[in-house]
């Protein structure tokens, strides 16, 4: 949805410039600023969870490997 947001952000500040309307430039800077930020959160949530996996595998691994003494 960041991604969406951010997009929409732009088209606005855009338009805003277009016809010379500061609120309507102001206003899709801060959703385009909103919509980063939410696309950068979900990007670090993914590698979080990548990491998290990474971690669960490396502990399954290393149980496997202590059973097998």
């Amino acid at each position: 949805m960041g991604l969406f947001e951010e997009a929409k952000g732009r088209v606005k500040k855009a338009a805003g410039d277009l016809v010379d309307n500061p609120d309507l430039e102001k206003k899709g800077e801060a959703q385009s600023e909103k919509g980063k930020a939410e696309r950068e959160a979900t990007e670090e949530r993914a590698k979080a969870r990548a990491q998290e996996e990474k971690a669960r595998l490396r502990e399954g691994q290393q149980k496997a490997s202590e059973q097998q003494k």
